[in-house]
């Protein structure tokens, strides 16, 4: 069973440096995000996870990459750790949303863990099928898994292992590009999972704190 889960988000993208929402578009990393995923995987394998399994968009298996080179890993690839389904918000930016839906930004950025933009995946929903991978990851023998990922799975993915109440799963701000997030399994926890939140947003600039658009998770 595993007794420890590292969640890394990939480098930036040039649709990360415009505030486009990237969603299930395959939008690979941008120079910056290149060098920033070489520079966190020296610290990431010093988790020593002993497997590794990333969303199969490429921004992400990119991300990945260095790290498995570093621990002499296979990167595995599975599309449920992909990024909240956007539907029809997908390649547009923030300020093009909220003048084409009216309200419905808002909605999307409140606690309502149930709200789905139109045609796309809510928070619940994208929650649910990551926390599938963790529950195979259990029955493989594993001890620390990391997953390479995207920054509004890894919100609703720490909720729910936390198991908070899914009104409290905007209780995290954003995950940074390549800043990652440390959960691990004590037997004594208020929660009944049994997963204990260690780190969150941690990274080579130490903790960052919220604000920046890029942290809006799914863009």
């Amino acid at each position: 069973m595993l007794q420890h889960v590292i969640l890394l988000r990939h480098g930036e993208t040039d649709w990360n440096a415009t505030l486009r929402m990237q969603g299930h578009q395959d939008v690979p990393l941008n120079e910056s995000g290149l060098a920033q995923a070489q520079a966190a995987a020296p610290s990431v394998a010093a988790l020593q996870p002993d497997v590794i399994v990333s969303s199969d968009l490429s921004r992400a298996v990119q991300t990945a990459e260095p790290v498995a080179a570093l621990a002499g890993l296979p990167v595995q690839v599975d599309p449920r750790l992909r990024e909240t389904l956007l539907g029809e918000w997908e390649g547009l930016t923030r300020d093009e949303v909220i003048d084409g839906w009216p309200g419905l930004w808002e909605q999307w950025r409140s606690s309502n863990a149930e709200f789905a933009p139109p045609g796309g995946e809510s928070r619940m929903q994208v929650a649910s099928r990551a926390v599938q991978v963790v529950h195979e990851l259990d029955e493989t023998g594993a001890d620390r898994a990391l997953l390479v990922a995207h920054g509004g799975l890894i919100l609703g993915l720490t909720a729910h292992l936390l198991d908070l109440p899914k009104d409290q799963m905007e209780v995290f701000t954003g995950v940074s590009n390549c800043h990652w997030v440390v959960l691990h399994r004590a037997e004594t926890t208020v929660s009944r999972s049994g997963w204990r939140l260690h780190s969150y947003n941690a990274g080579l600039s130490s903790v960052v704190l919220p604000g920046g658009e890029d942290e809006v998770a799914g863009v």
